[in-house]
């Protein structure tokens, strides 16, 4: 399984920003995808998943309204939208990949592949 994050930069607050999880078919089919961040000094933190065979999402509350999962098919990628950005979502943001069950999506044990990480700098 191989995850590549990517679409990070530097934006200002309110701004908005899509970043990308680039991976294969099968990966979509059979994993549930998800999104965590890791600010500087902090634990990685959940942000969202989905799953598109059976279905299910599932967003932090830190971001719920703002955030949104998503993916294209067609090109195997999955997206995090980032709407009204603030400072504190400056983080690394990681796409991960697991086949857990709905009640443990939130947990990093429950995901077994993780992409490199891409930046995103919030400036107030």
């Amino acid at each position: 399984v191989q995850l590549q994050a990517s679409g990070g930069g530097l934006v200002q607050a309110g701004d908005s920003l899509r970043l990308s999880c680039e991976t294969s078919r099968d990966t979509l089919r059979n994993y549930v995808i998800a999104w965590f961040r890791q600010a500087p000094g902090k634990e990685r933190e959940f942000v969202a998943a989905a799953r598109w065979i059976g279905g299910g999402t599932l967003t932090a509350d830190s971001v719920k309204g703002r955030f949104t999962i998503f993916r294209d098919s067609a090109k195997n990628t999955v997206y995090l939208q980032m709407n009204s950005l603030k400072p504190e979502d400056t983080a690394v943001y990681y796409c991960a990949a697991g086949r857990g069950p709905f009640s443990t999506w939130r947990w990093l044990t429950s995901y077994e592949y993780w992409g490199q990480g891409t930046l995103v700098t919030v400036s107030s």
